[in-house]
């Protein structure tokens, strides 16, 4: 394909989402909610073709040597789909952000004032191997009154294809335009490009995968973006940490599922807590499969616990790794802490174990990132678990959303002046 034609086939794409996104914005909350449910249904009953596809795409990641943290990501199983249609049915739950008055007032000359959260309208996905993404963010902005293009890595191709096809099944059973969702054409970076041209056809993009692919959308794109992040999360346990909590914590961030941007990367324990941290968490980590790159006081503590440990670079200090490695360190007190995060955080989660009010506070008022732990695992920044039903992504970013975005993220806002004949003296 030419690049000029697949230019054109990107942004014909893009203008067919753009015309579904002019019904969609009319549309009730029952009849967005009906489309959702039908989509849930179609994606439980196409389980066997889905995961067929999925299959062929996992086999060709194996063969070329992909990451299992990766592979990870990219393989779906019955329980996973499942898990991806509940996260559709729970956003059927989710009150409708279209609509909502965000401030109103009335002005002393009588004019009416209300800020009104309307849809954004043609939201980009760029992302990689990630197809539990195709649903997410097609459910959300469906919900949101969104037309929704995605555009997935060529290593999910199969699979994205597939969940595409059914989803836009269930909208046109249910006579909501197909267009509402669509796949960007081409598996190559010049159809990315294409869709990072599209300003005027294509509201916002969102990019979701590794730094190089976010940076590349970040900086290269003449469509407005909200940039996610990677993940680089940290758990700090001090000194007045419930030591059997804390190695509960650090378990659960670090192990529960590694290959995902919420998992701790880095480690940091008290100097004064430190040796009784170790002797509890060392055999955990170890059993678990943890390897350890830690600084020269932690190596000392983990001596004889059967736990896989080098010594720590600035590489590691700043790497998501996507699996069970671990950068571990030990701090003098909260101010090391929050000064070691500072300089290694990527801005998405950091984690403090302590039963200290004061340090907490501390904590808190020192850490600037989108989200903050206290006393809990650092895989709470997750819009399901933070009641969201799906999200469409972490944003780091300070500007428009930040953290989890689901519904309200997805939507702008429109003022509405109500008078009654008023004209500007």
């Amino acid at each position: 394909m030419s690049q000029n034609h697949l230019r054109d086939e990107v942004q014909a794409a893009a203008r067919a989402a753009r015309v579904a996104a002019a019904t969609l914005r009319r549309l009730t909350t029952d009849q967005k909610n009906e489309a959702l449910l039908a989509v849930s249904a179609r994606l439980r009953d196409e389980t066997g073709r889905i995961l067929k596809e999925n299959a062929q795409d996992v086999s060709a990641a194996v063969e070329n040597q992909t990451p299992p943290g990766i592979i990870d990501r990219l393989t779906l199983t019955e329980d996973r789909l499942a898990a991806i249609c509940d996260a559709l049915e729970t956003v059927v739950e989710l009150r409708d952000p279209v609509g909502e008055v965000v401030r109103g007032y009335r002005l002393p000359n009588g004019l009416r004032v209300e800020q009104v959260r309307v849809p954004m309208g043609v939201v980009g996905m760029i992302y990689e191997a990630r197809p539990n993404v195709t649903v997410d963010a097609a459910g959300l902005a469906l919900k949101s009154g969104n037309a929704c293009l995605l555009r997935g890595s060529s290593s999910a191709a199969a699979t994205n294809s597939v969940l595409i096809s059914v989803m836009r099944e269930a909208l046109d059973a249910v006579g909501v335009p197909a267009d509402a969702i669509i796949a960007v054409p081409g598996t190559s970076h010049e159809s990315v490009q294409h869709l990072m041209a599209a300003r005027g056809l294509v509201d916002v993009l969102i990019p979701r995968g590794g730094a190089g692919l976010i940076n590349s959308v970040v900086t290269g794109s003449q469509v407005p973006v909200i940039e996610t992040g990677i993940g680089n999360c940290h758990v700090y346990v001090d000194a007045s940490a419930d030591l059997d909590r804390a190695v509960d914590i650090v378990l659960n961030a670090k192990v529960q599922r590694p290959s995902v941007c919420n998992a701790a990367e880095t480690l940091l324990v008290h100097r004064d807590i430190a040796a009784a941290f170790y002797e509890r968490a060392a055999p955990a980590l170890a059993r678990a499969g943890v390897r350890l790159h830690a600084d020269s006081d932690t190596t000392t503590l983990v001596q004889g616990s059967g736990i896989d440990c080098e010594p720590v670079t600035d590489e590691d200090w700043a790497a998501e790794y996507y699996s069970l490695d671990l950068a571990a360190g030990v701090v003098d007190d909260i101010a090391g802490a929050i000064a070691h995060i500072s300089n290694w955080s990527t801005g998405h989660t950091e984690a403090i174990v302590a039963d200290s009010a004061s340090v907490i506070t501390e904590f808190l008022a020192g850490v600037d990132s989108a989200a903050v732990a206290v006393n809990a695992s650092t895989r709470f920044t997750d819009g399901g678990e933070l009641g969201f039903g799906a999200e469409i992504g972490i944003s780091t970013q300070k500007l428009h959303a930040r953290g989890p975005m689901a519904l309200p993220e997805l939507t702008t806002t429109t003022f509405i002046i109500t008078g009654n004949g008023h004209v500007r003296a």
